[in-house]
């Protein structure tokens, strides 16, 4: 083990260079990375087993900063590390540098984005799911948490699930360094609070003077040998150690020391120490799930055939897991719902119940992907709301996923509002590069799963609770981006566009309006993200009007996404757009889509209004 005076050494080098770094930018947060220096000292000099010039070796520990804003600090470890240069580190937070102002995936040390708070715990917890579950690797995975953070939610359902799944190879490293941006934090410097709390979850747990590296090291040691359950090592630190003012100082959050110069004096000079980081414990390679390979044996479904979507969604994502090692299925306890529960007595070992915690269930999908695992994560469509932001923050992660909510829409019937996700299309699509899905039958549904566990970034796939008719064969073909015409004729005067449930709707009043003499097309708009563009235009053009259906909120869905279309055309047709626009109440699903105004006769009723106007 490295001597202590060393370990002092090296933990003021990170301190006057996360000094450096943030008076360099002009902006930072130096004292949060001060506060913390000794304690990622030791774990870089004698814990951490990491070829940095390897990142991609799957015997490499992992290294997630929960929190985020001390990047100085980490990037300060990267170049003690020998991964940087001195040049990269005062770059920090320059137009076109890859070392922002919190850490993403553009380096390829770094596994996720952080600095949304209470977010790498749980993504800690996937990544050490997938060592233990699916790896089967001895990696540690050690989670750099601040005691602010402390206040989410999402951070106790980590602690939580970890205690549970006695995830014996995570370390969570606590930063209690007392102040946060406005203040003290909720409990200061009672590190016993954390303690007892880590323990009530299940968790080891060792509280620590964190700036004294002989004990931080053998707190680490312990942690390694706790073979039943994770680690919290709760350290006792104060912020922007080593520099009179403002070592626990308020009001010091977020800013870049006024005298930069003095403070690295004050610290001893800036070094160049270079740590030989130890390689990873291992050479072998990870477990592989045996699989017939090839291409999925999909579920075929003939048409007329009633079968809900949700049901094809578990079936073939089963089918899919047979072929496919790396696919692995999380659910929100709702897998008789949703019909995971297909997956899971197919792979049981592939398949990972998160509760009813979906904040949890997201992040460990994200965690999950690091490793190279393909991640489905399904509930119902109005909870994956409570996971939104690990949404958005999987996306600067350039994280690969697929979210799959059912029971969306007022067509769920008697539930109630508090269950009809309204917000998911509008939501998903405000995703950075993201794909989002409403297939219509269960062929559409099976011949979209597998896509979407090579798609590269977020997918949404909405799903229905009802059974509704087959209306494609085994043979149709499907793809992102796509749509499908139905029912299109030479006289069409209106082109209906629809998705999910609503679809089944445009072609019964198709039919009614063509015993009216009123010719329709229905455009199945399966993709909404990416929209069939070029389709929605040409039958826009051709029939010269358009109407829109939707069960979701006007805003930010289909009817939006098709008027941006139109007008990226150039398309000058007169458009109108149902979908639900009042608070909607319990009852049949007929009675509800009726009542919201987005059924056949409402559909037939706006499209002879909108025809009429044109002549």
């Amino acid at each position: 083990m490295t001597d202590a005076a060393a370990l002092q050494e090296l933990a003021a080098q990170l301190r006057v260079d996360s000094v450096r770094a943030s008076a360099a930018a002009g902006s930072g947060h130096p004292t949060s990375s001060m506060s913390a220096a000794d304690l990622l000292a030791v774990l870089l000099a004698d814990h951490l087993h990491y070829d940095f010039g390897d990142p991609d070796n799957p015997g490499n520990d992992h290294l997630i900063f929960s929190k985020g804003h001390a990047s100085p600090l980490l990037y300060s470890v990267f170049k003690a590390a020998g991964a940087i240069s001195d040049e990269d580190l005062l770059s920090f937070r320059r137009f076109g540098s890859r070392f922002e102002g919190h850490p993403t995936p553009i380096l390829p040390w770094v596994d996720v984005a952080t600095g949304s708070l209470g977010q790498g715990l749980p993504i800690g917890v996937g990544v050490a799911l997938a060592g233990k579950a699916l790896d089967r690797l001895p990696y540690r995975v050690w989670v750099v948490c601040g005691d602010s953070e402390l206040a989410e939610g999402s951070m106790w359902e980590a602690f939580d699930h970890a205690g549970f799944a006695a995830l014996d190879n995570l370390t969570a490293i606590l930063d209690v360094n007392r102040l946060g941006q406005r203040g003290q934090t909720m409990h200061g410097w009672d590190l016993d609070v954390y303690a007892d709390r880590a323990r009530a979850f299940g968790w080891h747990a060792i509280t620590v003077d964190g700036h004294d590296v002989e004990a931080i090291g053998r707190a680490y040691a312990e942690a390694a040998s706790i073979t039943d359950r994770p680690t919290a090592i709760v350290a006792r630190t104060r912020k922007g150690r080593g520099v009179a003012a403002v070592e626990d100082q308020p009001d010091q959050h977020g800013k870049p020391l006024k005298d930069a110069e003095a403070a690295v004096a004050e610290l001893g000079g800036e070094r160049s120490i270079v740590i030989q980081v130890a390689k990873p414990r291992t050479n072998e390679a990870p477990h592989e799930f045996p699989v017939k390979g090839g291409a999925p044996d999909l579920p075929r479904y003939e048409v007329g055939d009633e079968v809900a979507s949700r049901k094809a969604y578990g079936e073939a994502l089963a089918a899919l897991g047979a072929s496919d090692g790396k696919v692995v299925a999380l659910d929100g306890e709702v897998s008789n719902s949703t019909y995971a529960e297909i997956f899971r007595e197919a792979h049981p070992e592939r398949y990972f119940e998160m509760y009813i915690a979906e904040q949890q269930m997201v992040a460990a999908a994200v965690g999950l992907q690091v490793r190279g695992y393909k991640p489905f994560a399904s509930s119902f469509a109005a909870f994956l709301t409570r996971a939104y932001d690990f949404a958005r923050m999987a996306a600067v992660s350039r994280a690969s996923l697929c979210l799959v909510g059912s029971h969306a829409g007022v067509s769920i019937g008697e539930d109630g509002p508090s269950q009809m996700g309204l917000e998911d299309f509008a939501a998903f699509r405000a995703i950075n590069g993201s794909v989002v899905l409403a297939p219509c039958d269960a062929t559409t549904t099976a011949a979209l799963v597998p896509i979407l566990a090579d798609h590269e970034g977020i997918a949404y796939l909405r799903t229905l609770r009802a059974a509704t008719p087959v209306l494609y064969g085994p043979e149709e073909s499907f793809e992102l981006g796509g749509s499908k015409v139905l029912g299109a004729g030479p006289d069409d005067l209106v082109t209906l566009v629809a998705t999910g449930t609503t679809v089944h709707e445009a072609l019964k009043a198709a039919d009614a309006l063509a015993a009216e003499g009123v010719a329709a097309r229905v455009l199945d708009a399966y993709s909404i993200k990416p929209l069939d563009a070029a389709a929605v235009q040409d039958s826009a053009r051709t029939t010269g009007a358009v109407l829109t259906v939707e069960d979701h909120w006007p805003e930010g869905g289909l009817g939006e996404a098709v008027l941006s279309a139109l007008a990226d055309g150039r398309v000058e047709v007169p458009v109108t757009r149902l979908a639900v626009s009042g608070m909607p109440t319990s009852g049949k699903p007929g009675e509800l889509l009726a009542a919201a105004g987005i059924d056949a006769d409402a559909i037939v009723a706006a499209a002879r209004e909108l025809v009429a106007g044109r002549t």
